[in-house]
């Protein structure tokens, strides 16, 4: 069993992680900016050949009330263009709220300005993939 990676998906920017290979907790891998598909996934090659991740968790955005909107249509475009590159699993997770979580632990480390911005994404990334692997551990 391999190491699962978090994928934060965003127009601007998309956040990495990592799980370590117990499965108990990720670490920030890195935020890529998001200059068009080619060069996202140029990018995501490079991060997928250092990493070989047996799973993939890419957080789907959806509205409060459970519905997609078009996040989530751009996120299935993203998770279709990642098939490409990817041979193994990829599961799309509710991501409804990491971000707000995101911001309110960079709020706790007074983390500011163009830190924040490059670190936001990567902390979104790393809470998807805790809470699917907390979700995993739950089945148990």
């Amino acid at each position: 069993m391999g190491r699962w990676m978090g994928i934060d998906y965003g127009d601007s920017r998309v956040g990495i992680s990592i799980s370590d290979l117990l499965m108990l907790t990720a670490q920030g891998v890195r935020t890529i900016p998001n200059r068009g598909a080619k060069k996202l996934m140029e990018e995501l090659k490079t991060v997928l050949e250092q990493y070989q991740p047996a799973k993939i968790i890419v957080g789907m955005p959806r509205n409060m009330d459970g519905s997609m909107g078009e996040r989530a249509e751009k996120t299935k475009e993203f998770v279709q263009l990642l098939s490409e590159l990817y041979e193994g699993e990829i599961v799309l997770w509710d991501e409804r709220l990491t971000t707000v979580s995101a911001i309110q632990i960079l709020n706790a480390t007074n983390t500011r300005g163009k830190e924040r911005k490059k670190t936001v994404d990567t902390v979104a990334a790393c809470l998807i993939l805790e809470n699917y692997m907390a979700a995993q551990k739950n089945k148990l």
